[in-house]
């Protein structure tokens, strides 16, 4: 694994969680298909409720047509992740096909999958960084996605890059230090 700034955790984890960080810069290198059907395969295992398994994913190439669209689906604040080789968007079925009741659990399934995905290309050597800021009707737009889905977040897949190559802002929050609450603060109380 390539991290270079582990996370400084308070209790023991996996190595794997430790060095999974939201990757910013990255370079043009192709990723191989193999490593883009492993992180799918990875996102499969998942768990979901009633293993509905509520998750789809479009997959842009750099230079093919989906791309293109996902990228133009970014808000300005995320435009450095359009050089990423492989944009994705991830969308979740809102309803059951058992049952056709709403599941309110898609979209917290769909970002356990995504996780999933993360921890398979941080131990890849593949950067990962999945983003809420782009325009949903957009998406929908562009892909003909119906009311029976809801688009969830756009996310650059690559080799990491050199931050240096990053717009002022975007350079210092990837080189800033990591942080989270304290694992007190994640217990209702």
């Amino acid at each position: 694994m390539i991290n270079s700034r582990p996370a400084k955790t308070e209790h023991e984890i996996l190595d794997v969680i430790a060095n999974r960080y939201a990757n910013m810069a990255f370079d043009q290198r192709e990723i191989e298909k193999d490593k883009i059907a492993s992180l799918l395969e990875a996102a499969r295992w998942a768990p979901s409720s009633y293993n509905e398994q509520p998750w789809q994913y479009v997959i842009g190439y750099k230079g093919d047509e989906t791309h293109a669209k996902l990228a133009e689906c970014l808000m300005d604040g995320n435009a450095y992740a359009r050089v990423a080789p492989v944009l994705m968007l991830s969308v979740a079925k809102k309803f059951y096909a058992f049952n056709k009741s709403e599941n309110r659990h898609a979209m917290h399934d769909v970002g356990c999958a995504t996780g999933y995905m993360y921890l398979q290309a941080t131990a890849m050597d593949l950067g990962m960084h999945e983003m809420g800021g782009f325009s949903v009707e957009k998406a929908r737009e562009s892909f003909g996605i119906g009311d029976d889905f809801e688009p969830a977040a756009v996310i650059a897949v690559g080799y990491p890059g050199d931050v240096a190559t990053l717009p002022d802002g975007v350079r210092e929050r990837a080189t800033a230090p990591r942080t989270r609450k304290a694992v007190e603060e994640m217990i209702w109380k």
